[in-house]
């Protein structure tokens, strides 16, 4: 019970880190994830004028690269954490102290911006812990701009054959996370109004891409 008990508290503070112990949590994340961050957005393609939005930005890791790249345009960050938002807003210092970064507290389900605004919309390591995703991944459609991409990267996926994705599934049911195939990302995608879905793993890492964009 007890090993239950701790397994189940460090989940929750992977889902929506609180306190000190969340902040520790984050900032872990920032390092820990960076390779499979790396390694997602070398698959995308981030033009010096993009508007960008990063959902589920954590600690702000993946805001702070995608603003190393968006030179002329501005990246927002969004998290329901408002531990991840605190670390988020100090990783992130600099850039928006020159006004290229936004950070922002609220919800996938109700994203707090207009229709058609951002050229590429990411989500490292967190899609799995949406509460509705389709609902999600249409509000994701919402923002974006006609040809705007969206993007998933993550480290683990069902089926992948890494002692990380075998540890995931054996702890589905006390987690509730919603982990997919490839295949399900794929057509989850396509369901959900994208076009043009993609999907890229990395078998020996567990690693996984995918991608779609709006018509």
């Amino acid at each position: 019970m007890k090993t239950a008990l701790s397994t189940k508290h460090r989940v929750t503070q992977c889902q929506k880190p609180t306190g000190w112990l969340g902040r520790l949590v984050v900032r872990n994340m920032n390092a820990r994830h960076s390779g499979v961050t790396d390694w997602g957005l070398a698959r995308i393609s981030v033009e010096k004028h993009f508007q960008v939005l990063d959902i589920g930005c954590g600690g702000g890791r993946t805001v702070s690269k995608l603003a190393a790249v968006a030179t002329e345009g501005k990246v927002y960050g969004i998290d329901y954490s408002a531990a991840s938002i605190e670390v988020a807003n100090k990783t992130n210092r600099k850039w928006i102290e020159m006004g290229r970064v936004d950070i922002r507290e609220g919800s996938v389900s109700k994203l707090p911006f207009a229709t058609d605004i951002f050229d590429l919309v990411v989500a490292v390591e967190t899609h799995f812990w949406w509460p509705d995703l389709p609902g999600d991944f249409r509000e994701s459609l919402r923002v974006l701009k006609p040809e705007g991409t969206f993007a998933i990267v993550a480290e683990v996926y069902r089926g992948a054959e890494t002692n990380t994705a075998r540890l995931v599934e054996q702890y589905l049911p006390m987690t509730g996370m919603k982990l997919l195939s490839p295949d399900e990302h794929r057509d989850l995608l396509t369901e959900s109004g994208y076009v043009n879905a993609q999907v890229e793993v990395e078998p020996g890492k567990g690693w996984i891409f995918a991608c779609g964009k709006k018509s």
